[in-house]
């Protein structure tokens, strides 16, 4: 098993700093015992102008039937040959990641505290793997899905199929491929890359893959995987088909990726539920609330959210609504009151936090459902201020108490991907009235009902936001109160329900005029809102 890393220099900077990278002096060669055999990195070439590493693993088939106990490729109880006479010594796999891990240790985690600098500089390298198994996938061929794995990433990829026997032409080729990449990279994302790589190309791997796999993908993949347009293959394959932990993977990857895109920490993001996590309850139970309202005033017949979520249904209903979205769906309340109604035949709940769509799960006992009811819902990961074909074709969709935690800036982005992307026939809208605020007990004056608001309107910023919403977008909307109405401050929450009018889509575009205009109209709306909201 065999691969070679190879870089050029000039007298200035000479190749052979490649050996302070790798941390194996060019004039020597060594071996590295591994579970599975000897590991031997020795230098074909070391000059100033060009610099090449080798790493042979010697692989023992015996120790790998010993220590695997028989299971994976080669392992087959019914052809005990092929124990000790399979690929597993000559082919690129799992085996020789992880010697990359064990032999290059420092250089994979980007270390060098002779050369700090070098570590952090990209370099001209070439990458040569004489023999790599590509198990094709779909309509694919070996060495497309080799170019589909690279090539993303920077690389520039040759890769040829290897004959099943030069001297029988006639037999077609096998499914090895030689490939070579050359790409201006540092060098510690090459290694990662290639770690995680090699035993998605071969999908296989020689140990079990243990929930501890997920932590050592994200890490190897970070800056890279979540961005990658085959991460479901990679994770997929690396995580050897265990849906939970692949499943567990690309929510991680997805909540980073979302991160990264509003340069903010995962966490930050993640934090739509407590900490807390209701236990499930039985079909016969009622939910218990986790939106975190002040006490409600003296003789309120009903919990605000309980009367909030009657009155979103209540409006869906009119409207005939059978496959609805409810997008910040958090722990899943609406999402299990839909489920209830037998005229929904669809219900799509969406949420940033992989947190809140975990609880989610188990509030709805996801695992526990009949095909034909489970069928009927989906949990998806995204994010409001991003277009997401996901959410096209809908009936209705509901924004429940979602608009005043997004920051006014990105409240165009926001409505842009929901009236303007997504378009669904009807947009139910619930956000807090701001002026009802001071017949809140326990709510201290000039406050808001939540750390994470970053804005309550009061009526007429609300109206004047919804009817510039629906102007634009095509959509006539009405309003209407939720809880008591006061004579004097309104009701609690305000709802707005919108009506698609203009069926086909409108010319509207996120354009840089439209985003300053909305801007601007939200920045003057949330300045207006009481204070003593996070506005991060």
């Amino acid at each position: 098993m065999f691969l070679t890393i190879g870089t050029t220099g000039t007298a200035e900077r000479p190749a052979t700093d490649l050996g302070y990278l790798l941390h194996k002096h060019p004039g020597r060669a060594q071996r590295f015992a591994t579970s599975y055999g000897d590991a031997h990195v020795f230098y074909p070439e070391a000059s100033d102008a060009a610099c090449t590493a080798a790493l042979l693993l010697d692989v023992d088939p015996i120790a790998l039937v010993r220590r695997g106990k028989g299971k994976g490729r080669g392992g087959s109880p019914d052809f005990a040959l092929a124990q000790y006479v399979n690929d597993r010594p000559y082919a690129a796999s799992s085996l020789l990641a992880v010697a990359l891990r064990t032999v290059f240790a420092s250089a994979l985690r980007g270390r060098c505290e002779a050369r700090p600098e070098l570590a952090a500089t990209p370099l001209p390298l070439r990458i040569a793997v004489p023999a790599l198994p590509a198990k094709a996938g779909g309509d694919r061929s070996g060495p497309e899905l080799v170019h589909a794995l690279f090539a993303p990433l920077g690389w520039q990829v040759e890769a040829e199929p290897l004959p099943l026997d030069t001297s029988f032409p006639e037999w077609g080729d096998s499914r090895y491929v030689r490939a070579e990449l050359t790409g201006t990279v540092r060098l510690a994302d090459a290694l990662q890359q290639l770690y995680v790589l090699l035993p998605v190309l071969d999908d296989a791997k020689h140990y079990w893959v243990a929930p501890d796999e997920v932590d050592k993908l994200l890490r190897a993949g970070e800056g890279w995987l979540a961005d990658h347009p085959e991460r479901a293959l990679i994770t997929r394959r690396y995580l050897s088909r265990r849906w939970s932990l692949a499943r567990d993977a690309m929510e991680r990857l997805e909540l980073a990726r979302l991160a990264e895109a509003d340069d903010r920490e995962a966490e930050e993001i993640d934090n739509a539920v407590a900490d807390e996590e209701p236990q499930p309850q039985t079909a016969a139970a009622t939910q218990p609330e986790t939106e975190t309202e002040p006490e409600a005033p003296e003789g309120s017949p009903l919990r605000l959210a309980v009367q909030r979520r009657d009155a979103i249904l209540q409006a869906l209903r009119e409207r005939g609504a059978a496959r609805v979205l409810d997008l910040g769906c958090g722990p899943g309340q609406l999402v299990a009151a839909l489920l209830k109604d037998a005229r929904v035949t669809e219900v799509v709940g969406l949420d940033v936090s992989a947190r809140a769509l975990t609880i989610a799960a188990r509030r709805l006992r996801l695992d526990r459902m009949s095909e034909r009811q489970a069928a009927r819902v989906r949990l998806v990961q995204g994010a409001l201020t991003y277009t997401d074909a996901r959410l096209t074709g809908y009936d209705a969709a509901v924004l429940c108490e979602v608009v005043e935690h997004v920051d006014p800036d990105r409240l165009p982005a926001l409505e842009y991907a929901v009236f303007g992307a997504a378009r669904p026939g009807a947009v139910v809208v619930t956000t807090p009235n701001a002026e009802y605020n001071v017949r809140w007990e326990s709510l201290p004056a000039g406050q808001v009902r939540h750390a994470d608001h970053r804005f309550e309107w009061d009526r007429v910023q609300f109206r004047a936001w919804a009817g510039r919403v629906a102007d634009r977008h095509g959509y006539a909307v009405e309003f209407r109160p939720v809880g008591p109405d006061d004579p004097e401050v309104g009701p609690p929450t305000q709802l707005a329900l919108f009506t698609l009018t203009e069926t086909t889509p409108t010319e509207t575009t996120l354009t840089e005029t439209t985003l300053t205009e909305t801007t601007a109209a939200a920045t003057t709306i949330a300045t207006d809102a009481p204070e003593g909201g996070d506005r991060r």
